[in-house]
């Protein structure tokens, strides 16, 4: 029992508390810990404050001290799952904050806090359960329609993923987190402006949330009226914003033993080292990476670890799942780990650890594969690219990293297992264009132009598909840039690889968009015997198609100029014959390409790698 004293300052305590004075109201929760311990509600309320605070060590013996007190206190079990999931103590934490809910079924908040640890366990049914628990209790709450909504977007529902963070916006529209989050299924459903827009507002509020910026950046790529010195420009914003005050976490000597030829420990950091187009490309070369040379980690940062995840995780060396975790866990793991050099593959895709490669994780920092441009971090030492993608001296000014091109081409592609064979090319019917490339890479400029192909073959027609749903503003887009509707199918997303591929069948030739030109989709492309038409532009983006076309000796089909776009691909339309013979050849023109020589290209790979770290050895010992 309280004194009466005690209870005054309790009090005041608590309306500091509740008034946001976090350090007055902490410093009197305090005092009254050392002259009542065994008190239910101080030890509670500081446990809660520490929680609130981040200080989660601190928060958990007040916590516990208070459900031994007592123990039918739904808030403090509530309040104890939190802290113990963000101590990475998740079994326990979910056995908390079930009991509070058995304790109390109507509470709302507990109902919040389950759905977030179901989503950061990647358990989204049960994840989606909780928050619509949350919203049925309580309506008008913000927090619940905003977790709803980020769950429909990671299960690829992004149309009504925005209609719950609009409605969370509704209620509260100073909410961050709902405007953020609200600005990523825009992009997920292809809506570039609509995205920027959110992008944009949010960082007015937090303009020190460099994760929106990451975003952000990764959607300007698409537009198609930004030039690429504004684009670098804002790069190099970015890398200016993440990297101020960063430099204090960097070794001043790193243990790394500075020996240019002996094994290297190579690490891997990517959010899609599972069924996705970056595994595609990448596991080649770990596959085939020298192991006497190499010993090769593999850092996976994403909740879906699968089939492509385990047979990855079988040929590495060591494998690391850090989905969910801090910046400071996986720093840590990184620094325990002690890698020579660390190669990020996400860049600026979303899931990215930017901030942490800003603060230097390794003796030598290098990018490569996922990102078409430069991270704009003066701390990623490197780009591993080719000199067809990156022009050499006329694209060195536009990175923050050094250029390293080390093969002809810089993709080594891994068809997909259980790809059907081509299909013989149809001999009746109208000839069909088609683009399997995400929507939100067919700006204005792009639809534009393949309306001036359509209309430069009579009778064509259009095939589309992407792999989520496009919002129903997509055939306005397509209205605008004068493509008429009776030409134009929108396939809906496909069910598995295979069907995806099979899908190929029904275009006789594909068509690359610009500035942002297909990867995956073009090797694919290829891989099923279809032709593929790229324009070569000025920038990373907009020269992979070109990249890709020459590595398999088709250069003929790499346009310099939108009136040579027109008209490759309309002969190519018109050459039925030409056509039908391509369905046969182009996947062994593949298999003779540097995309395929996965021993050689990680060979390039290697000696790349090992030159870096020369570098590296040469600038310790002027150092030293």
């Amino acid at each position: 029992m309280l004194s009466t004293q005690q209870a005054t300052n309790l009090q005041v305590a608590v309306r500091r508390h509740l008034a946001g004075e976090w350090d007055a109201a902490s410093a009197i929760y305090e005092r009254l810990a050392l002259s009542a311990q065994n008190d239910f509600q101080v030890n509670h309320l500081l446990g809660t404050l520490r929680q609130q605070q981040g200080r989660s060590h601190e928060a958990l013996p007040y916590l516990t001290r208070a459900h031994r007190i007592c123990r039918r206190s739904a808030p403090t079990l509530m309040c104890m799952g939190v802290v113990l999931g963000s101590l990475g103590r998740l079994e326990e934490a979910e056995k908390a904050l079930r009991q509070s809910i058995a304790l109390d079924p109507q509470a709302y908040e507990t109902w919040l806090n389950l759905g977030v640890h179901c989503a950061q366990s990647g358990r989204n049914t049960e994840a989606l359960d909780a928050f619509q628990r949350s919203v049925k209790i309580k309506p008008d709450y913000a927090r619940g329609w905003t977790g709803m909504g980020s769950v429909l977007l990671f299960t690829g529902r992004g149309v009504e993923a925005i209609a719950c963070h609009t409605r969370a916006l509704e209620l509260d529209p100073g909410q961050p987190v709902a405007r953020f989050a609200r600005a990523q299924a825009f992009q997920a459903c292809h809506c570039a402006d609509e995205a920027l827009a959110d992008f944009d507002e949010h960082l007015k509020l937090r303009p020190e949330h460099h994760e929106a910026r990451s975003f952000r950046l990764f959607v300007l790529n698409y537009r198609d009226d930004l030039s690429r010195e504004a684009l670098f420009a804002e790069h190099l914003a970015y890398g200016r914003a993440v990297e101020t005050g960063q430099g204090a976490s960097t070794p001043n000597r790193w243990p790394n033993k500075p020996d240019p030829e002996r094994r290297l420990r190579v690490g891997f950091l990517s959010p899609d080292l599972r069924t996705h187009s970056v595994a595609y490309f990448i596991e080649p070369i770990i596959a085939q990476l020298d192991r006497s040379q190499f010993e090769v980690i593999l850092y996976h940062d994403h909740f879906i670890v699968d089939s492509v995840s385990k047979r990855l995780q079988e040929t590495a060396d060591s494998w690391r799942h850090i989905a969910g975790l801090k910046p400071e866990a996986v720093e840590k793991t990184l620094r325990t780990d002690d890698p020579d050099i660390v190669i990020d593959l996400a860049g600026h895709t979303g899931f990215n650890r930017m901030e942490l490669f800003a603060r230097r994780i390794a003796p030598v920092q290098a990018t490569y594969l996922g990102y078409p441009n430069t991270t704009g971090l003066r701390a990623m030492d490197y780009r591993l690219t080719d000199p067809i993608a990156d022009p050499p001296g006329d694209s060195d000014p536009f990175h923050t990293e050094r250029l390293v091109r080390f093969a002809s081409t810089a993709w080594a592609y891994a068809p997909p297992p259980g790809a059907p064979e081509p299909v013989s090319c149809r001999s009746e019917g109208p000839v069909t264009f088609g683009s399997f490339n995400a929507l939100a890479k067919l700006n204005g400029s792009t639809l534009r132009l393949w309306r001036e192909v359509l209309d430069a073959v009579p009778g064509s027609r259009l095939v589309l598909k992407s792999a989520s749903e496009a919002l129903p503003g997509w055939s306005r887009r397509l209205a605008e840039a004068g493509l008429p509707a009776d030409r134009v199918e929108l396939l809906a997303p496909a069910q598995s690889v295979a069907e995806h591929l099979a899908g190929y069948a029904r275009m006789d030739v594909a068509l690359d968009p610009f500035p942002y030109n297909g990867t995956t989709t073009t090797c694919e492309a290829l891989w099923m015997g279809v032709p593929v038409v790229t324009l070569a532009g000025d920038r990373h983006s907009a020269r992979v198609g070109a990249s890709l076309l020459a590595a398999v000796g088709r250069p003929e089909w790499i346009a310099s100029s939108q009136a040579g776009y027109v008209q490759i691909a309309a002969n190519l339309a018109l050459d039925a014959r030409g056509r039908h013979a391509l369905r046969s050849v182009l996947r062994d023109d593949m298999r003779r390409s540097a995309l395929l020589d996965h021993p050689g290209q990680a060979k390039r790979f290697g000696a790349a790698l090992r030159e870096m770290w020369r570098t590296w050895c040469g600038a310790s010992a002027i150092a030293a």
